[in-house]
C-alpha cells in the first residue's frame, strides 16, 4: 500500500465525518479503510467501559467477538495498550496471551506466532478504548509508516467524537421536541374537570402525590380519564419541565416490546438499520407513563422489573449500560390484583408500581359533572367547526344525566361530536345558536317516547294504592309498553329494562303477566 493510497482512505474516512451514518456502519468503514492502508489481518474498535473492554467493530475476527466483552485485569496486552500514552507494538514471540486466540478467520481459529500491535484512542481528554491490528505473518508491522498510522488513529478518535456528537445532537433534537409537544399536551389537557365529591377527591390526591417522585398507578375503566390524571400529575411534579413519554403497551408487539422501551443499536435485528433511543432515555428526568400496563407481555414485564430496580437499560444488541433517572406513571383498566392472583401479572412489579394507586371514578358515579364536562366539549365543538354557539335542549340535558354511560368519559365526548356533525348535515346554519336534541346525541327514539309515557304512567296510578301495590302496578304497565315497543321480543324487553332472562321471565309470572 503506496503513502497516497493510505491518504486517499483517509480522504474517504474524513468525508464520512459529514454523513448520516449510524455509529457501527461508522466505525464499520473506518476498519476497512484500516486494513486497506496497513497490512493486517484483524483490527478491532473496543470502547472502555467499567474495566471491560466492548467491541464496536470488528474486521478478520468472528463476529461471536463482537458478542464478548474483554475485562482488562484479566488481559494483559489490552492493558498495557490501555495504559499506554501512544502506540503499543508487541514481539512476534511475546509470552502474553492473545484476547482474540480463538476468534480469527483462520482455518483453526488460533494466533500462534503474529504481529500484533495497538493503541489507545483518547476523545475529549478521557480514554475512549482502543483499536487493536493484528497480522499472520511475523514481521508483517516492520515497515509501517508510523506517522501515517498515527494520522489514522488520530481520524479514528475524530470520527468517535463526530459519531457521540451527532448522536447527542440526535437524542436532544429529539428531547427538545418532546418536551415542546409534552408542555403543549398539558397547557391544553392537564385539567380535571368536575365539582362532584369523589373528583373533589381525585384531584387532592393527585395533587398530593404529584410533588412527590413515587411511583402511580392510575386504576379506572376504559374512557375515565387516566391518561389526563397522569398528565396532571406530571405537570404538578417537579419533572414538569422535562417530558412526559408515554407507551401504549397494550399495542406493543412481543416483538418489539424490548426495542420501544429500551432501544437497540444498528443491525441488532432484522430491520434495525440504524441505532434507535427507546422510551426510557427518552425520558431520562422525567416522566413515563406506561398506559394499559396490564397488557405487558411476561418476558417484558421481568425486564422491565429489572430496570425499576436499578435504573439501568441495555439496548437491544448492546452490552452498554444506560443510567436513567424516570418516575413512572402506569395505568390499567384491569384489576392488577386479580391479575396477579390468576399468575398473569407480577407481584414484584405490581407492587412496584402502586406504590401510590389512584382509582379514577366512572362517569356515572359523578352526578352534576356529565353537565359540566358537556359544556367544555360543547364549547371545543364551537372551536373545532367553527360555530356560534352550541346549547343542549332541556331534554337532551336529561337524557345526558339518564344515560349510563359505559364508555364514560370518552364516550360522552363521542357523542356530543357526534351530534354537532349531525346537526350540521341537516343544514343547521354555523352562524345561528345550535340545539342539540337527544336524536341527535344517539338516543333511541323509542326509548325517548318510552320516558315521555312513563311519567305520565306514574301519574295515573291511583291515588288509593298503596307503595307497594303502586309500584307492582307501575312494572305491570311499564313492561306491557315496552313488551309493545319491542315488538313482543322477551330478550329485547329484558335487555332494554337492565335485567337478564331468568329475573326478567320471574318478574313476569309474579305481576301476572305470564304463566
Amino acid at each position: 500500500m503506496t503513502t497516497q493510497e493510505t491518504l486517499a482512505g483517509l480522504s474517504d474516512i474524513v468525508a464520512d465525518l459529514s454523513r448520516e451514518l449510524p455509529p457501527r456502519a461508522r466505525f464499520q468503514r473506518l476498519l476497512e479503510a484500516l486494513m486497506n492502508s496497513f497490512p493486517c489481518d484483524a483490527t478491532a474498535l473496543l470502547q472502555l467501559e467499567d474495566g471491560r473492554l466492548l467491541p464496536r467493530a470488528v474486521k478478520g475476527l468472528s463476529q461471536e467477538t463482537m458478542g464478548r466483552s474483554f475485562t482488562i485485569a484479566e488481559h494483559p496486552r489490552l492493558q498495557e495498550i490501555v495504559h499506554s500514552r501512544g502506540i503499543v507494538r508487541f514481539p512476534a514471540d511475546s509470552n502474553l496471551p492473545d484476547p482474540y486466540d480463538g476468534f480469527v478467520d483462520t482455518p483453526d481459529h488460533h494466533l500462534y506466532v503474529h504481529d500484533c500491535m495497538g493503541a489507545p484512542l483518547h476523545v475529549d481528554g478521557r480514554t475512549w478504548g482502543v483499536l487493536t491490528l493484528d497480522a499472520m505473518a511475523a514481521g508483517s508491522f516492520e515497515n509501517i509508516d508510523m506517522k501515517l498510522l498515527e494520522a489514522f488513529i488520530s481520524v479514528t478518535a475524530a470520527t468517535i467524537r463526530a459519531a457521540e456528537l451527532i448522536s447527542s445532537l440526535e437524542s436532544n433534537l429529539q428531547r427538545h421536541q418532546l418536551v415542546h409537544d409534552s408542555w403543549l399536551t398539558e397547557q391544553r389537557e392537564a385539567k380535571l374537570i368536575g365539582e362532584s365529591k369523589v373528583m373533589r377527591h381525585l384531584q387532592r390526591e393527585a395533587d398530593m402525590v404529584g410533588r412527590s417522585d413515587l411511583s402511580v398507578l392510575i386504576e379506572g375503566e376504559t374512557g375515565t380519564g387516566k391518561e389526563l390524571v397522569a398528565r396532571f400529575i406530571h405537570a404538578h411534579s417537579p419533572r414538569s419541565q422535562q417530558p412526559m413519554i408515554q407507551v401504549n403497551c397494550a399495542a406493543l408487539p412481543e416483538s418489539l416490546a424490548e426495542s420501544e422501551l429500551f432501544g437497540h443499536v444498528s443491525g441488532a435485528f432484522s430491520g434495525a438499520h440504524k441505532d434507535r433511543t427507546g422510551k426510557f432515555e427518552l425520558a431520562h428526568g422525567g416522566t413515563l407513563f406506561l398506559d394499559e400496563v396490564g397488557e405487558l407481555p411476561q418476558s417484558i414485564q421481568a425486564k422491565l422489573l429489572r430496570t425499576l430496580q436499578s435504573g439501568e437499560i441495555h439496548r437491544v444488541g448492546s452490552d452498554q449500560m444506560h443510567h436513567v433517572n424516570v418516575r413512572i406513571i402506569a395505568a390499567t383498566n384491569r384489576n392488577l390484583e386479580t391479575e396477579v392472583k390468576k399468575k398473569r401479572f407480577r407481584a414484584d412489579l405490581y407492587h412496584r408500581l402502586s406504590v401510590y394507586p389512584i382509582k379514577v371514578p366512572a362517569l356515572r358515579d359523578r352526578g352534576n359533572d356529565i353537565a359540566l364536562l358537556s359544556g367544555h366539549f360543547l364549547q371545543h365543538c364551537e372551536r373545532k367547526f367553527g360555530l356560534r354557539a352550541l346549547r343542549l335542549s332541556a331534554d337532551a340535558r336529561s337524557w345526558l344525566m339518564a344515560y349510563s354511560w359505559p364508555g364514560n368519559v370518552r364516550e360522552l365526548e363521542h357523542a356530543i361530536s357526534r351530534a354537532a356533525v349531525r346537526a350540521l348535515s341537516e343544514g343547521q346554519p354555523r352562524d345561528k345558536v345550535i340545539e342539540l336534541t337527544p336524536l341527535y346525541l344517539g338516543a333511541d327514539p323509542v326509548a325517548i317516547q318510552l320516558n315521555d309515557d312513563t311519567e305520565a304512567m306514574a301519574m295515573s296510578v291511583a291515588p288509593q294504592l298503596s307503595l307497594a301495590e303502586a309500584v307492582d302496578e307501575f312494572k305491570r304497565e311499564l313492561i306491557r309498553r315496552r313488551l309493545l315497543a319491542h315488538d313482543q321480543n322477551l330478550t329485547a324487553t329484558a335487555h332494554s329494562l337492565g335485567l337478564d332472562k331468568g329475573n326478567f321471565h320471574r318478574q313476569l309470572k309474579r305481576l301476572g303477566l305470564r304463566e
